[in-house]
């Protein structure tokens, strides 16, 4: 059975109750694959990245003709970090729901004088935001755009910058190391492993140290970042100090170097 996101951020939790350690989020209008009910209140459910957790039953849309328009519809992002839809082509019109970047909404009609599209919202209801906060819903990606992926990765996850720390996060309002690589990855139309290690059956595999490029990423124990050029990295830290996402480097002779992270890479992955 099939279900559709209808919350502003989907909590995957790790056990059945809101106490529970948060694992990952997904965003308004993806569709997830529901695995069991255990109870009347949660929901286990698989995302579209084979990421496993137990969300709350009321942040899911189960009616089969939704999804089934859903499917169909032509469906563009929210790339502003966060956005409202509007009852109205204006501000004053009523708010029906706040959505982060990676959000989904299907268009209705193009943008009018204004720069107000109507929008569709997965449960059926109609609205409004503005153009510039939409972009292309990219799915696929292709090697021999090399060059221009790595640009928009690194640009992607560089957006984030100043972003709290948050265990599980994957939103501007608080992301984790593999939650700010993965959604970099996902808005250009990749899907990479959601936790920090390199697994099979995903793109990124295991390239040497000397051939790192932007937008390859580091892995250290625990932990995950993207390189972005010249020694420098990006990453999404809970160190005190810098509590969220924040650029280091690898030079012993710059500032921002951190020893501690230098010292222990692993690996270096690449989906190239």
């Amino acid at each position: 059975m099939n279900a559709l996101v209808n919350c502003t951020i989907l909590s995957l939790m790790k056990e059945t109750t809101k106490n529970s350690e948060l694992q990952d989020e997904d965003f308004y209008g993806y569709k997830v694959e529901v695995l069991s009910q255990p109870s009347t209140c949660w929901y286990e459910i698989r995302t579209r990245y084979n990421y496993v957790g137990f969300v709350q039953a009321s942040d899911l849309l189960l009616e089969e003709e939704r999804i089934y328009s859903w499917d169909k519809a032509y469906k563009m992002i929210v790339i502003q970090s966060y956005a409202d839809v509007l009852s109205m082509p204006k501000y004053q019109g009523h708010h029906m729901i706040s959505l982060t970047r990676g959000a989904l909404l299907s268009v209705i009609a193009g943008a009018d004088e204004n720069g107000w599209v109507k929008v569709g919202l997965c449960d059926g209801r109609e609205g409004y935001i503005k153009e510039k906060f939409l972009g292309e819903y990219i799915t696929t990606w292709d090697p021999s755009e090399e060059e221009w992926i790595r640009y928009q990765v690194v640009n992607t996850a560089l957006s984030y910058l100043g972003t709290q720390y948050r265990w599980g996060g994957k939103s501007p309002l608080g992301i984790d190391c593999s939650g700010l690589c993965s959604v970099a990855y996902m808005l250009n139309g990749v899907i990479i492993y959601r936790d920090a290690k390199i697994m099979e059956g995903f793109p990124v595999h295991e390239i040497a140290y000397e051939d790192m490029k932007p937008g390859d990423l580091l892995f250290f124990p625990g932990h995950v970042a993207m390189y972005i050029g010249n020694d420098k990295y990006v990453h999404s830290t809970g160190k005190n100090g810098s509590d969220g996402v924040v650029i280091n480097s690898l030079n012993p002779y710059d500032e921002d170097y951190r020893d501690d992270l230098a010292k222990s890479i692993y690996a270096v992955g690449s989906i190239f």
